[in-house]
């Protein structure tokens, strides 16, 4: 069968292409620049552990390593600490806060810490991943100008120096904001241009808070030029800052003057009016447009990343989404490439993405009027001050309406009346908790390090197994039944069991697509309820034959007596 077609070659193409490739599906990349990418400090991304996690399992690198892991959060409004917040169990370093008594609350210690990194590191680690990659053929120099679509394929034709026809199966256009993709498709693109304004510098300086983001509303210094309402400080490796100014509506150019002012007056204004040493190691202006396109698919064509959303104000971050895209993309497309067409599948890619884009691009707009309102009756209302801060906390931090992933429980692939469901502290359609885990060939492993692999997850609830060889208890109690319906699935399943999980019983089981998200959680082994669920997963009903095979299994594991070992075991693998 013919590869995938992926037009563009940024971070979300590639990590698709990758995605693709961990699946045994074939793709050729279609770059239109030479393979390579500047190196820009002042163009980074913040991304949230369970992307970080993706692009380390397609590449291999410890991604973590090359950014780096706010210690700490700290927002401020004029001179007053509104919010502390301390990543990793321990309160950040630096000096603490001496406002007056009662104005500086106490830091709060939460986990998950967003990675901040130049986004050259992660496309850098992309293209050696994929250089590596034997399924993956990237075309330099390669600009698409028309596509043809069949009922069996897709053809497409670049031109470069020497033009050229490709041949493949579907057809992902990753190329952007300005898409050529989306605009062959006739797919309109509708929404906001200009919602946000940012002069951006990356320097390398020490600030009074080492390691920790910093979001600095309404600063009491005086600036020159029209004013800075907002400044944002995010920490990189090596005492290497980026610093955003929120700049007011309007066309005023944003000239080197001008950001040298501003970074010379900001530095002296959280230094006690001395500008500390710096080095500027570049500048920028980032422009914040909303849009969203209309359709994400046309037929055998799919729009991912800044081709079909663009989102960033208030702390939100883009590429998460982007990647969450390809993520979401890249399992549907290896079913139906390896299983032939799976339509209700394949359109679940819009109806659940599109979805979760959209929902926060419409908390954004709400609550852009709220709070770049400008004063009015709304800033003399008690407690509205914290209220804005705690909105745009949740936007850098990536929580909360404005910054959460998107969950898919009104997906048109959630299963519906599963009579043995109940519920965990994950909600159906939301991303998994990233325990340990035994594997099926006995090593212990992360929960997530199974994802990506094209088979869905069931994991069992087994309190004590951790302390047994899987070998011990695999054929004991509930285990030989729970196999034997995996094994029954429609799908390609992984069998995994774990000591604990947030909310969950023991001898709970788990059904998990293979981009992480929940599908269902089910009162023990039920394999009529988990083929239903893992039925409904991939789309639709599928051969009867399966199904089959899947009520067999309702007595499964009874011929199987446990073996010498239950008595030790059956705590830990659990009975019925």
């Amino acid at each position: 069968m013919d590869p995938v077609i992926i037009v563009g070659a940024g971070p979300v193409g590639l990590t698709l292409a990758l995605a693709l490739a961990r699946q045994e599906v074939p793709s050729v990349v279609l770059d239109e620049g030479p393979g390579k990418d500047d190196q820009r400090p002042a163009r980074t991304v913040v991304l949230r552990e369970d992307t970080a996690a993706l692009l380390e399992r397609l590449t291999g690198v410890p991604i973590t390593d090359a950014g780096f892991r706010w210690a700490g959060w700290r927002s401020m409004r004029r001179k007053q600490v509104m919010r502390r917040i301390s990543f990793g169990g321990e309160e950040p370093d630096g000096p603490a806060d001496t406002p007056p008594p009662g104005s500086t609350p106490q830091p709060v210690t939460e986990s998950d810490a967003p990675l901040h990194i130049a986004q050259h590191i992660v496309t850098g680690a992309l293209r050696a991943a994929i250089a590596r990659e034997r399924l993956v053929e990237v075309a330099v120099n390669s600009r698409l100008d028309s596509i043809e679509q069949e009922p069996s394929g897709i053809t497409a034709h670049t031109r470069g120096p020497a033009g050229t026809w490709w041949r493949g199966s579907y057809l992902v256009g990753c190329d952007g904001p300005r898409s050529t993709v989306r605009k062959l498709q006739d797919i309109r693109f509708p929404g906001r241009t200009a919602v946000e304004r940012h002069a951006v510098a990356a320097l390398r300086t020490e600030l009074p808070w080492p390691g920790e983001a910093l979001l600095h509303r309404m600063p009491p210094w005086r600036t020159s030029g029209p004013s800075a309402g907002e400044i944002t400080a995010r920490p990189l490796p090596d005492g290497v800052w980026r610093l955003d100014w929120l700049m007011p509506p309007g066309k005023d150019l944003v000239t080197p003057e001008l950001l040298v002012t501003r970074v010379r007056e900001t530095l002296a204004g959280w230094s006690d009016g001395s500008t500390p040493p710096y080095d500027l190691l570049d500048t920028g202006v980032h422009i914040v447009h909303h849009r969203l396109a209309r359709r994400w698919r046309a037929g055998r064509v799919f729009l991912a990343g800044d081709a079909a959303h663009l989102l960033g104000t208030l702390g939100t971050q883009g590429l998460d989404e982007g990647l969450r895209d390809s993520d979401n993309l890249a399992w549907k497309l290896a079913l139906a490439w390896h299983h032939g067409p799976h339509e209700a599948l394949l359109d679940s890619y819009q109806a659940e993405r599109r979805a979760a884009v959209s929902a926060r691009l419409r908390a954004a707009d709400q609550a852009l009027p709220l709070l770049r309102g400008g004063g009015g009756l709304r800033s003399y209302v008690p407690g509205s001050a914290r209220g804005h801060d705690g909105l745009l906390t949740d936007g850098h931090l990536g929580r909360g309406i404005l910054g959460a992933p998107g969950a898919y429980a009104l997906s048109p692939l959630a299963p519906q009346h599963i009579e043995a469901e109940i519920s965990v502290d994950t909600p159906p359609g939301s991303q998994v908790t990233d325990v340990r885990v035994t594997a099926e060939d006995g090593s212990f492993v992360q929960l997530r390090e199974r994802l990506g692999r094209g088979a869905l997850l069931v994991l069992l609830v087994a309190p004590g197994t951790g302390v047994w060889e899987r070998k011990h208890w695999v054929s004991a109690g509930i285990m030989p039944r729970l196999a034997a319906a995996v094994a029954a699935l429609p799908h390609p399943a992984e069998l995994l069991v774990t000591e604990s999980y947030p909310g969950a019983a023991a001898h709970t089981v788990l059904l998990i697509r293979p981009d992480g998200h929940l599908v269902t959680a089910l009162n023990g082994v039920r394999p009529a309820d988990l083929y239903a669920a893992a039925e409904a997963t991939l789309g639709g009903p599928v051969q009867d034959r399966a199904k089959a095979r899947a009520e067999e299994t309702s007595e499964a594991g009874e011929s199987n007596p446990p073996s010498d070992t239950t008595s030790n075991t059956e705590a830990a693998a659990g009975r019925r």
